[in-house]
């Protein structure tokens, strides 16, 4: 293979390019809007899949191995861009969780380090916590990454490279098909043709996948967030409770997330979710009412069924390719995924089983 397309520049068709470009291949990379400015930069970045346990096989596969790899990708991305992606190794505490002992033997399973851990515990790694916390799931390798720094400096690596072309602005409206065989993209800005096409167009994946009369089951899914701008030092990890989390960042701020709302492409906010979100923080951290909001945002994320990304071939049309479809874990999943499918489009032995995310038997005619 020599050309690709790939239509999508948020971290998951960053980091695509990335990896093609450097196994030689030349990469176009087509975005409808500026890159890694959706769902990339509206998440929370934490580098685990929430309540890791209750996810199904396929998701941890990828997750562990995307979790191993990000330690080396924030120090190549550091001294590649000039643009700390601000990787924090400090854990998470998950806080009154029901399901313990389905998290111990996750844990025990999969050789991670969770522990069930008491209010001694609790407060003092984070002293400033609500007092009425007695009990936590304790995972201290979990990290999180400044994710708009990421994608940030994924689009200076992509800029960089000369095996790739970045084109922003630019809408992918159909494609360009010779029999059964997909030859590129028409776009908003003329034809772009290649060997391979690859969608990783989150939540907007399924609207261009319509075109040629299938059926993706890829839908948005609004999450809003805020971030207070709190003094560093405040708390130092990741802390949940029941679903949702304050991240803290490097200069203090501390986002706070997330709604899940099916509203399909409208990126609103409302006053409801402000409310709940800052209700939800104040619990977890009284502190943070001395402290102002300084933004509240959405994004949307691309909903999937049960979660498992579509990493593979389109059956019935040579040279197509999805990765897409990721729902809250985009960011998770990111390194292993893009090496999954460049796995598959350079025929070399995959990293990971492709079979959980074939697009085969996932994906409808219409």
């Amino acid at each position: 293979m020599k050309e690709t397309v790939v239509v999508g520049a948020g971290v998951i068709g960053l980091m695509t390019a990335r990896e093609l470009a450097r196994s030689g291949v030349k990469v176009t990379l087509i975005e409808r809007g500026v890159s890694a400015h959706e769902a990339s930069w509206a998440g929370g970045g934490i580098v685990s899949p929430l309540y890791p346990w209750r996810h199904g096989d396929a998701i941890t596969r990828l997750a562990l191995w995307s979790q191993s790899s990000y330690t080396l990708l924030a120090q190549e991305l550091c001294v590649e861009t000039g643009c700390d992606p601000e990787l924090r190794q400090k854990g998470i505490l998950m806080v009154d969780v029901q399901d313990e002992a389905e998290a111990l033997r996750w844990g025990h399973d999969h050789y991670r380090p969770l522990i069930k851990v008491d209010a001694e515990f609790i407060h003092n790694k984070e002293p400033r916590l609500n007092p009425d916390f007695t009990s936590a799931m304790w995972m201290p390798e979990v990290a999180s990454i400044r994710n708009p720094r990421l994608g940030r400096a994924l689009r200076i690596s992509v800029e960089q490279h000369p095996n790739i072309e970045l084109v922003e602005q630019c809408e992918a409206q159909g494609f360009i098909l010779q029999g059964e065989r997909i030859q590129g993209v028409r776009t908003s800005r003329g034809e772009f043709r290649a060997d391979a096409t690859v969608i990783a167009g989150g939540a907007w994946s399924a609207q261009l996948i319509a075109s040629l009369g299938l059926r993706l089951p890829v839908e948005p899914v609004r999450g809003q967030m805020m971030v207070f701008k709190a003094p560093v030092g405040l708390i130092d990890r990741i802390v949940m409770l029941d679903g949702r989390y304050l991240i803290p960042r490097n200069d203090g701020r501390i986002l706070v997330g997330s709604t899940l709302e099916h509203v399909g492409f409208d990126k609103g906010t409302t006053d409801e979710a402000r409310d709940s979100l800052h209700q939800t923080a104040l619990k977890i951290l009284p502190d943070l009412a001395q402290y102002p909001v300084e933004y509240h945002w959405a994004g949307l994320r691309p909903g999937s069924p049960e979660g498992i990304p579509f990493i593979g071939a389109v059956p019935g049309y040579n040279g197509l390719y999805l990765n897409c479809g990721h729902y809250r874990n985009g960011l998770v999943l990111a390194p292993a995924s893009t090496r999954l499918l460049s796995d598959i489009l350079l025929e070399r032995s995959p990293v990971i089983d492709p079979a959980p995310y074939a697009v085969a038997g996932r994906i409808e005619q219409e």
